[in-house]
């Protein structure tokens, strides 16, 4: 138990359930779940790609992680980095293979993700913002893979939840730079936004792209179904929306950006909001309660 403990905590098996539920929701604000082969073939994609990808990040950034104090298991040496070099190379041929299996779309997408997150481990996270947006961009990516499981085309309500979690995802990047711009820059000599405006001033940045996401998850409740005029949706997105600008606002303070502990409850607040966001597109997919 304790090696599966160890992988499992390598490969983060939380965040691939959180794709399991986008993907879920994705398909259901189009309106159009496939049948359950397909429907439980679609889920293993994005679970062992995300896998993957967190196994070969911790490979590159054994020291990183070291400078930042955390606790993951090669720090620990519950894990070799051989281990999480194999890990990841199994999770992502099973991954890109079984997307094959679904239809066109899929595979293009597991495939490139297969190789953007190896290239973002390797080098593009150390680049200006380009690391950042996509990682931004693999919380948005299981809700076009969810909807092109079952359509040929973007539904315009996923466009705007794609707007929505690529703003609050590049925001939450930024506050996870401000956390780590010790390591970071010590390790790898990150060329991050921290490096290059402050802190601060990332902090703000952060507001801005937050405050953002906020207006268009409001102005969702006035255009498409199945969001629009749903009290099942505006319910859960106000503290969604909440949580978020609470994070927010509080990083804009020297004091709180500094605070171990604030660090810890905002990383958990925003993952949480995020998580709650996901629960509130399923909810109002499946209910309609009329404002």
């Amino acid at each position: 138990m304790g090696k599966l403990t160890a992988v499992l905590r390598l490969t983060r098996i939380e965040h691939s359930l959180m794709l399991v539920i986008a993907v879920v929701a994705a398909e259901l604000v189009v309106g159009s779940v496939p049948g359950w082969q397909v429907f439980l073939l679609a889920l293993v994609p994005p679970i062992l790609i995300s896998m993957a990808s967190f196994a070969i990040n911790d490979y590159y950034d054994v020291e990183v992680d070291k400078l930042n104090k955390k606790r993951r298991p090669l720090v620990e040496g519950e894990l070799t980095r051989n281990d999480a070099k194999a890990i990841a190379a199994v999770c992502f041929v099973a991954g890109v293979a079984a997307s094959a299996l679904i239809n066109f779309y899929a595979f293009i997408i597991a495939l490139g993700f297969a190789v953007l997150a190896f290239l973002y481990s390797y080098r593009m996270k150390t680049m200006l913002l380009v690391g950042n947006a996509y990682i931004a961009f693999t919380m948005v990516i299981p809700f076009i893979y969810g909807d092109l499981v079952v359509a040929r085309y973007v539904a315009p309500n996923i466009v705007l939840i794609a707007f929505v979690i690529f703003l609050s995802g590049l925001a939450r990047e930024i506050h996870g730079m401000i956390r780590d711009r010790h390591g970071d820059v010590a390790a790898r000599g990150s060329k991050s936004v921290v490096r290059y405006i402050g802190a601060r001033r990332s902090a703000t940045v952060a507001l801005v792209l937050y405050a953002e996401a906020v207006a268009i998850s409001i102005a969702m409740l006035f255009l498409f179904a199945p969001f629009a005029y749903n009290a099942a949706y505006i319910a859960p997105i106000a503290i969604v929306d909440a949580l978020l600008l609470y994070v927010a606002v509080g990083y804009t303070s020297r004091k709180s950006m500094d605070s171990a502990g604030f660090n810890s409850l905002a990383r958990n607040l925003s993952l949480g909001a995020m998580g709650l966001a996901l629960i509130a597109y399923i909810f109002s997919a499946l209910v309609y309660i009329p404002l």
